[in-house]
Parts: structure tokens; C-alpha cells; sequence
């Protein structure tokens, strides 16, 4: 399994044959929207773990160019499918086998309503289980304890976890639930895209080294395997 990282909390997952795009906001990050062109991005499915601007603004222009099938609550959902696009909605708990493995989708702490204010669900987070390697996509949230139950079930290879504070867990939360999750092999991302979610990179790395944790920071258009 190859990530990619296209900034703030967008990935791009390949599977065997299959490609997997995570909350497609590229065109309205300036850190990425010189770097990336979205009509040239592979998706079989999109993941959409919430309805914010900053986490679906590429989604249906993405969608409608590549087919893909967009993954994500009933809510997010069913407003994709009024557009024409296919959909597979799910809901906070349940799972589904794909064709390039399972998909559960889990709770996550934070808000989601679509930049019209049209309703979005509850915010949530993926887990995926493939022959190539178990992830963790946390999605934007905060600390907190059902991130305890993830081993019970899953043994994980890679979480991505939110790091930039102030909407989401900060440096030493995403710590904490590297433990919680029992994986200490980490990808940051939801970092530097603002003001208000700017972290200092060095200290970031030797916070996680002390703990002996793996942090990956990758550069928008960087890769790593799983």
C-alpha cells in the first residue's frame, strides 16, 4: 500500500489496483493548489470522513471526472447522490467489504455541516483492513477514549492523525492516542494550511522521538509505503 499526502488532511491511497482518495481539498489550499492538479488524480472511491469545506471542496469535481464511488455517513452521502454522483453511505460503526479490503468507519469528536450549512452528519474516521496493510484515518477530532477499542479489532500498520491544534488534537493529544491506538508509526497531517493550525516541525519530530514514536511530516506530493 502506497499514501500520498496532497496536503492538510487529503491522501491518496493505492491498493493493488485500486485507488483511494481521503478528503479531497487541494484547489483552496494555497500550500497545494500550484502542486497538485486535481483532474489529473486517480480515484476509484473518495472518502469523505466530514462535510467541511476543507475536507470535501474537491469531491465533486474529482468525482464526476473519475467516476469514483464516494464513501462516507448518510448524511454527506445522500447529498452527493442528489448530484448524480455514486455513493456508498455508511454510519458510524458499521463496515463493509470493498473490493480492495474493509472499511469500518468510527467515531470521531468534532463538528461537519457543508459550507451551505446544509447538515452533515456526524464527523467520523476509516478504518481500513487490505492484504497490503491495516490504517487508521482519524479524520478531524480530539482526543478521546473509544480510540481504546481500535486494537481490540485491528492490528494497525499506519495511523494518520491531526496535529495542528486549536479544531483538532494538538502535538501531545495525537501522542496520547498513538497509544491508545497501540501504533507508533504516525503521519501527521491537518497542519500549516492556516494561521491557526501552524506547528514548529523540529519540535513536533522530537516530541514524538522522545516517546518513540515514528512521525512522518511529509512534503504535498510525498509518498511512503505502508
Amino acid at each position: 500500500m502506497e499514501i500520498t499526502y496532497y496536503g492538510h488532511n487529503t491522501l491518496g491511497i493505492q491498493v493493488g489496483s485500486t485507488s483511494i482518495l481521503v478528503d479531497p481539498f487541494i484547489t483552496g489550499n494555497e500550500l497545494a493548489k500550484d502542486k497538485i492538479d486535481i483532474m489529473s488524480l486517480k480515484a476509484d472511491y473518495i472518502l469523505l470522513t466530514h462535510a467541511h469545506q476543507d475536507h470535501i471542496l474537491d469531491a465533486e469535481s474529482i468525482a464526476k471526472n473519475t467516476g469514483a464511488t464516494i464513501v462516507s455517513n448518510f448524511e454527506i452521502a445522500t447529498y452527493y447522490e442528489k448530484k448524480g454522483i455514486k455513493v456508498h453511505p455508511m454510519n458510524l460503526g458499521g463496515s463493509w467489504d470493498f473490493d480492495f479490503g474493509n472499511v469500518k468507519m468510527i467515531n470521531a469528536v468534532h463538528t461537519s455541516s457543508f459550507p451551505d450549512g446544509t447538515y452533515g452528519g456526524q464527523a467520523g474516521g476509516f478504518i481500513l483492513e487490505t492484504d497490503e496493510g491495516n490504517v487508521y484515518i482519524a479524520g478531524d477530532t480530539a482526543l478521546m477514549a473509544d480510540m481504546k477499542l481500535i486494537p481490540i479489532h485491528t492490528q494497525l500498520d499506519l495511523a494518520v492523525l491531526p496535529i495542528g491544534d486549536n479544531f483538532t488534537m494538538g502535538v501531545d493529544d495525537a501522542i496520547l492516542a498513538s497509544g491508545f491506538i497501540k501504533c507508533d508509526r504516525i503521519l501527521g497531517c491537518h497542519y500549516d494550511t492556516f494561521g491557526y493550525i501552524k506547528i514548529d516541525h523540529a519540535l513536533t519530530k522530537e516530541k514524538f522521538a522522545m516517546k518513540n514514536k515514528e512521525l512522518h511530516l511529509l512534503p504535498i506530493g510525498g509518498s511512503l509505503e505502508v
